[in-house]
């Protein structure tokens, strides 16, 4: 960082004057330095403005590790971010722009991920890398992405735009799983955490798991890694996911306990293998409750865990219910400072009894006889089937929520 070092009784009147001029870098503490002499901080950019009245004598140095002022070790990266932004702008800074700053963003390792009403203004796209190596630098990152829409293909593919760095690829690490996939062509939801929680705790030991959407393995590597299930037969049809799948299971060393079934799950082969199913496809998962039905063993049946958005109609919910955390377009729930945090969502195991909605429970009990009616068409004999739990995961908008049903299985003795 450049500065002007001067005897100590020239500067408090040096400090006005770069005060004055708008030079001194705010960022950063006066600081002595060798000679008895204190150095004054300057914006670099306005070094070649320079111009100190003659009495004053002083000489440019350069600080080598500067030491940030209070205010600045007081500022989240937000705050940090805005003020770095409108110093690079100066003049140009505006309404507009201040509302195109980012609210939210999510942190891989070294990467951030902005939200999409980030930066639209036509002025942030004139300034090119010096906007993002600027953002980077105030978010403490190496890399910088953009998230957009997610596009209609069928895959729930992220339109994300590397905006600094050479490549996506980050590493995630949810319960001691280490998730590795790539940002601009996979997505990844922090906010389903209570439910991988949830599903590594199940007893699965020795048990064969079929997951008809595994994606990049959001619940496939629980199942292996914490849930001790003895194999995994996982299914996924977008090629970006099954490539970072792969690297996951290798990353978790659990690739010797589990198949990739790359294609549509609809058209799997698979039958009398499973002694538990995941259908973890949302808004609904009812497309492969047929396919589940068939891979489920025949003989000694198991149990589905079958996801779903419901619709809770507001004058039917029950008063003093607790309503789950609402998302705002995205998974996750940002703290004060933009950081995404992972929120804590209601419905835990032990006490969601009680606050069961009818709407829920009307879901559930119309699921199981739904499944019912499949596996006795599927295998010619009747079966039973039994909610043991509904979970809620949590909620995309008001009155909507994701939940999980499990459901036991068994065909019925002759």
């Amino acid at each position: 960082v450049p500065a002007l070092a001067a005897e100590p009784r020239f500067a408090q009147r040096l400090r006005e004057h770069l005060e004055e001029e708008q030079f001194l870098d705010r960022r950063y503490r006066l600081q002595k330095v060798p000679g008895g002499r204190v150095a004054l901080p300057v914006l670099e950019e306005k070094l070649s403005q320079l111009q100190l009245p003659q009495e004053m004598t002083c000489g440019l140095v350069w600080i080598q590790e500067p030491v940030p002022s209070r205010a600045v070790r007081r500022q989240t990266p937000a705050q940090k971010l805005r003020d770095e932004l409108r110093r690079l702008l100066g003049k140009s800074w505006s309404e507009e722009l201040e509302r195109d700053m980012p609210r939210a963003w999510q942190r891989h390792g070294d990467l951030v991920l902005l939200s999409e009403d980030s930066f639209r203004a036509a002025l942030w796209e004139k300034l090119g890398p010096v906007l993002w190596e600027t953002v980077a630098s105030a978010l403490g990152a190496q890399r910088l992405a953009r998230r957009g829409r997610v596009l209609p293909d069928g895959m729930r593919s992220p339109s994300v735009t590397l905006l600094l760095g050479q490549d996506g690829w980050v590493e995630h690490v949810d319960n001691g799983i280490r998730y590795t996939f790539d940002v601009t062509k996979c997505m990844f939801s922090p906010g389903n955490i209570t439910e991988k929680l949830r599903v590594a705790s199940l007893p699965c030991s020795g048990e064969v798991l079929v997951d008809l959407y595994a994606g990049i393995g959001y619940f496939t590597l629980p199942y292996l890694v914490h849930a001790a299930a003895a194999f995994a037969h996982a299914c996924e049809w977008n090629s970006h996911a099954v490539e970072a799948l792969r690297r996951n299971l290798v990353l978790n060393d659990v690739q010797d306990r589990c198949h990739i079934h790359h294609g549509d799950s609809r058209q799997l082969e698979l039958r009398d293998v499973a002694d538990r199913v995941n259908l973890g496809l949302i808004p609904s998962s009812e497309e492969g409750w047929p396919v589940a039905c068939r891979v489920l063993k025949k003989s000694t049946g198991g149990v589905l865990h079958i996801h779903h958005n419901v619709e809770t109609l507001p004058a039917l919910a029950p008063p003093q219910t607790p309503v789950l955390q609402a998302e705002r377009g995205s998974p996750e729930a940002a703290g004060s400072d933009g950081e995404v945090q992972h929120p804590t969502e209601a419905g835990g195991k032990e006490t969601l009894g009680a606050r069961i909605r009818p709407e829920w429970q009307r879901w559930a009990e119309a699921t199981a006889a739904r499944i019912r009616g499949l596996l006795a068409e599927l295998h010619g004999q009747p079966w039973h089937t039994s909610i043991m739990h509904i979970e809620a995961v949590k909620s995309y908008a008001p009155h909507v929520h994701h939940l999980v049903l499990d459901l036991e299985c068994r065909p019925m003795l002759p």
